[in-house]
């Protein structure tokens, strides 16, 4: 047998590295790029992350069943991601750290503003998908308090979210309708489980939670203890709207908690956003498999989720452009 002579053996290894380096940038479709991109969606990345709230929140167990779904009806995959909620999302957004996000619909509008928490510096990078659910705005305690009037707070210890939180800001805009402040209470800054275990060790008295009931934390709480949401009378619900618009009358039914009655509160819109330079069609894409798939949500918040109502809220911000596209040929627009 003649010895392959050096050069050819060279030729032919480097034809095998060039036909493994092939099958290798191939997609499982056999064209060529890589994993995470898809040159019909601009090259754009096909993983994208949802920013949720707090495990005991609504946001969390939601978001985990809304990305399911999206991954299920696209090809897209969305993963959902624990975070400080609305207030923090909007930062990470803005950072172009995430693509997707909840809010709260009053938080969006502080954000376009350059308000409250963004005080003199607006995020102009988000725009809406639509609107899901109202948020409670719950005044959370216990039988065991006392408190049953917003009024008998003075002097107790109050939860009244975490720093920055959108449920921070509600509580104070709560307090001030009723002609208090930080100053009339002991206000403590704690996320929503802390709260409530906050209640339940006897730390706290009353816990301001912002959040689609039934909420996971306070359901946990009346496991173990008859729990009250205090209501907030119809002149100070009138008096709210009027002063903050993004605000409407709500109420928490009874059954809830085991409460025995329903209850009069206010609550705001959730609503999910992106970065305005998501790809127009996966942001359609998105949509469209949301909305026309409410039914395979099993959380309560649920049936809340429709297409007729999901421009409700949403004020001076803008849809997506993949977002109007959707609602544009269900008829509807904003």
């Amino acid at each position: 047998m003649k010895k392959i002579r050096l050069s050819t053996l060279v030729v032919m290894i480097f034809m095998l590295v060039m036909v493994m380096a092939a099958c290798g940038n191939s997609t499982k479709d056999g064209s060529a790029g890589t994993a995470n991109e898809d040159e019909g969606n601009g090259g754009k990345s096909k993983d994208l992350s949802l920013l949720t709230g707090g495990t005991g929140g609504t946001y969390y167990p939601l978001g985990g069943q809304i990305a399911n779904i999206i991954s299920d009806k696209t090809e897209m995959n969305i993963t959902p991601q624990t975070s400080g909620a609305s207030a923090e999302n909007m930062e990470t957004l803005r950072a172009g750290e995430a693509e997707i996000a909840f809010s709260q619909t009053d938080i969006g509008a502080y954000a376009l503003e350059g308000k409250e928490m963004f005080e003199g510096e607006p995020i102009n990078n988000i725009q809406a998908i639509g609107s899901l659910y109202p948020e409670t705005i719950q005044l959370v305690t216990t039988a065991k308090s006392g408190i049953t009037s917003v009024e008998d707070l003075k002097g107790k210890k109050v939860s009244v979210g975490a720093p920055g939180s959108g449920a921070y800001i509600n509580a104070m805009q709560v307090l001030e309708i009723h002609g208090l402040s930080t100053e009339d209470i002991e206000a403590q800054n704690l996320s929503f489980d802390e709260s409530t275990d906050g209640i339940q060790a006897g730390n706290i008295d009353a816990a301001f939670i912002t959040a689609g009931t039934p909420t996971g934390a306070v359901e946990a709480l009346s496991a173990q203890n008859e729990v009250v949401i205090v209501p907030i009378a119809d002149d100070k619900i009138q008096s709210l709207v009027e002063k903050y618009p993004y605000y409407a009358e709500d109420t928490v039914p009874s059954g809830t908690y085991k409460i025995k009655s329903d209850v009069k509160t206010v609550a705001v819109k959730a609503m999910l956003v992106v970065t305005s330079d998501l790809e127009e069609n996966l942001v359609y894409e998105m949509t469209k498999a949301l909305y026309e798939n409410t039914d395979q949500i099993t959380h309560a918040k649920g049936e809340f989720i429709t297409p007729e109502t999901s421009l409700e809220g949403l004020g001076d911000m803008e849809l997506h452009p993949g977002a109007a596209k959707y609602f544009k040929e269900k008829g509807l627009s904003n």
